[in-house]
Parts: C-alpha cells; structure tokens; sequence
C-alpha cells in the first residue's frame, strides 16, 4: 500500500486543525478578557490568570481532539478519496471547534450572570413590622 498519499494528508490535515485552533483560540480569549473583568470586578490580575487558564484548557482539549481523530483511511488510494477524507476530518473538527466555542461564551456569560446576582443580599433584609 502506498502510505503517501496518507502522508499527504497528515501534512494537509495537522497544519489547517492547529492553525483553526490558534485563530479561535486568540479570537475568544481576547475578547473574553472584559467579560472576566467584569466577573471578576475589576480585579486585571485573577481576571487575567483565570482567562489564561481557561486559554491553556482550550488548547489541550482541542490539539488533543484533532490528534485523536488524526487517523485516515483510504481504501482506493487516490486523490479524490483523499480530498473526501479532508474535507469530512476537516469539517468534522470545525463543527467541534465551534461547539467548544459556544460553550465557553456560555461559561463567561453564566459567570457575568452569577456575579451580577452576587451584587443582592444573600440574605433579605428584614422588613419593618408596622403591627397591623
């Protein structure tokens, strides 16, 4: 069996999964960093390292998705099979990279909500009884 081909598309494959990762990566948390702000009230420093953690995160579940499914089989060996297998592989991780996305603005957004609900008392505050 001719394993070219197959080096191919490891070569076409490994360079665009990376590259989508880095650019949806730096898209998300640079602008993530006034959503952690204002969960965080205004405090840069634990604002910044949790980004960055939530960042370092991305990265590993992300790089580590697209090596696992690094995988391509080709039955007939030739090109347009090839070109098939991209394109499903390539797709594939595009849907799972925007999927991730999402649930990383649903995590900011569920965070600046449970921070804004942190600004009420926890508990109420008494009422004045007026004995009627």
């Amino acid at each position: 069996m001719d394993t070219t081909k197959i080096l191919i598309g490891y070569a076409v494959y490994l360079p665009i999964a990376l590259l989508l990762t880095l650019y949806v990566s730096r898209t998300l948390f640079r602008n993530s960093k006034i959503y952690m702000l204002d969960i965080f009230k205004g405090r840069e420093e634990i604002a910044f390292a949790t980004n960055k953690l939530f960042e370092t995160g991305f990265y590993l579940l992300n790089i580590g998705f697209a090596l696992m499914i690094l995988k391509i089989n080709l039955y007939d060996n030739n090109y347009q099979e090839l070109v098939e297998a991209l394109s499903y592989k390539i797709g594939s991780f595009s849907i799972y990279l925007g999927l991730m996305l999402f649930i990383n603005l649903y995590f900011f957004f569920r965070g600046k909500r449970k921070a804004k609900e942190g600004l009420k008392p926890l508990v109420p505050q008494p009422t004045r009884f007026t004995g009627q």
